[in-house]
Parts: structure tokens; sequence; C-alpha cells
């Protein structure tokens, strides 16, 4: 039995407009998370009906007024119903995301794109990088849906970019993207459990968003994220745990001058509580985002010891 009583609802709603606040306003009375792409239920729904309607989401009032079809009615109901029942991210729903301004495939093999860090890919990582010293290799670690390695690719077309994961599903994911954006001869996809694929290889720039919710948030993460792979969103008790192994290996995989950005959200507390003595950079976000931190090969080097009696087998 549908949630919504389809004849009536569907009698009683004609238009784009119609069916975008009736979207919205189910939205919001079921109390859904929004966190993968939208931060709220219009912009949700937007993305939805425009997706089901084959249409731009750019709204006109012309476009708004728009009468449907009983059959679009259908199919728009059955969308907006599973997103409520379901609690499916609709980036799931409709196989794409952006990040930093690009396209990309995306389904519940791959976490859905959100890194703050696209904001400085965005700016070829200004003032981080020396505009006149571009990187010539970077590694993309945990790349999930290789959405970091292919705009790292856009925002620096001579680099080589190797992107790493262990799991198989999410480079075959990882794959689509990079055929989807012609990016073959440039980014190349890599299993590899942490730097286990790639010894004797580095790079000068590493950016990685790891697994690093810790259990705490983990048992309390809204319904949405139970349709992403577990395995890239926990990591142990505090979170940290593929984090500890990148701090303590790094070093060996970075050229000289060359710099590891890592991001590790919420669990950023817990970074602080173990490594108290490490002067982490902290990044800042015009746009919102925290939790990323930057390290120099020479600091890597500095705390080795450190980095390495916290690695937790």
């Amino acid at each position: 039995m549908s949630t919504f009583d389809t004849v009536p609802v569907s009698a009683q709603l004609h238009t784009i407009g119609d069916y975008l606040r009736f979207a919205a306003s189910q939205f919001n009375r079921a109390e859904l998370y929004f966190g993968h792409g939208t931060d709220n239920a219009w912009d949700e729904a937007v993305t939805l009906v425009m997706y089901a309607l084959d249409l731009p989401e750019h709204l006109t009032e012309q476009v708004m007024a728009c009468r449907l079809l009983d059959q679009e009615k259908s199919e728009l109901l059955a969308i907006i119903e599973r997103r409520v029942v379901e609690n499916i991210p609709a980036a799931y729903i409709t196989n794409h995301a952006r990040f930093a301004n690009l396209s990309f495939y995306v389904d519940d093999r791959v976490l859905v794109p959100r890194s703050p860090i696209g904001e400085y890919i965005e700016k070829q990582f200004a003032p981080l990088i020396d505009a006149n010293k571009p990187p010539e290799r970077i590694l993309d670690l945990c790349t999930g849906s290789g959405c970091i390695a292919i705009a790292c690719a856009y925002a620096f077309p001579e680099a080589e970019v190797d992107a790493l994961d262990l799991s198989v599903d999410a480079l075959n994911v990882a794959q689509i993207n990079i055929e989807n954006h012609g990016l073959s001869e440039q980014v190349i996809p890599i299993q590899s459990d942490v730097f286990s694929g790639i010894p004797g290889l580095s790079y000068d720039l590493i950016v990685t968003n790891p697994p690093y919710v810790d259990q705490e948030d983990v048992d309390s993460l809204p319904q949405e994220y139970i349709h992403e792979p577990e395995m890239g969103l926990g990591c142990g008790v505090d979170g940290l745990d593929i984090v500890r192994k990148i701090l303590a290996q790094a070093s060996e995989h970075l050229n000289d001058n060359g710099l590891l950005i890592c991001e590790v959200g919420n669990s950023q507390i817990h970074v602080e509580e173990v490594y108290p003595e490490v002067p982490f950079t902290w990044l800042t976000f015009e746009r919102g985002g925290h939790g990323v931190f930057m390290l120099t090969k020479a600091q890597l080097l500095q705390y080795a010891e450190t980095f390495k009696q916290q690695v937790i087998d």
C-alpha cells in the first residue's frame, strides 16, 4: 500500500510547482536528514522532481507552472515516497552528485561526495601550494567515487594522479567516473590497503578523505547513512584507525616539500587529543566544513616516532 493515496493526491496536484511544494512538505514532515548534496527539503525536492522529469534544476515561473501527464505524476509520487519511506539519499536515487563543480556517477558502493576539500581543489590549493610550482604527482588515498582524484586532475592538468582504495566495488565506480571525464590516461585507479599497493612510489601531494567516524557518531548517524558503505564511514572507537596508519606512513610516499591533506571531520577532537604535540594546520573553509588538516613532509618526519607509536594493528 502506498504511503500516499495516489489517486486523490495526483488529482489535486497538477504542475511542477505543485509537486515541488508537496515533496518538500512530505520531506519536512518525515524529518528526513539532508547532507548528501543538499541541506534542506526544498533543494532535495528540486533535485528529485527535476531528475524524474529529465529537466535542468533551473526554475522559472514558466517551468513551475508546467502541467504534468498522469504517468509523470505517478513516477514523481513513487520517487517522493521512496525518499520518505526508505530514507535513501537523493544522490543514490538519481545516481548523480556534484563535487568541485563537476558531475559524478554514484551508487551505494561509494560514499556520496561531500568533502569540503573540494573548495581547495577548485582554487588549486592556494595559498597552500605555490602556483608556480604545481604538483606533478598527486595521490588520492581512499578515493571512493574518484571525485577528489578527478577534480585534482582538472585543477592540475599536467599532473599524474593515482586513485587508491581498498574496495574493488569503489574502484569500479571510480573507473566509471574516470572514463566519463575522459581521464583514463591521467587518473589511475589502484587497489591498495592504505599505501600497500604503491611500494616505492612518492608524490608531491597526498589528499585523503579516509573513514574517520568514531563509534559514538556511527551509533547515532541518521538513517540515510545506512545506505552508504559502512567501511567508508566508521573506523574504530575514536575513528582514527586508518588515520594513524596514514600519519605513520605518509612521509615515505611524499617527495621533498610534499604535503599531506587529510579530512577527519568531527574526529578532529580525537586527533588533537592523541597528538597534542603535533602542530597540525587546520584548514578553514568559506563554504562551511571543518576537520581537515595539513602537514608537510618535514613535519611528518619530525614527529615520525610519535606517529609510529600510535599505530593500532
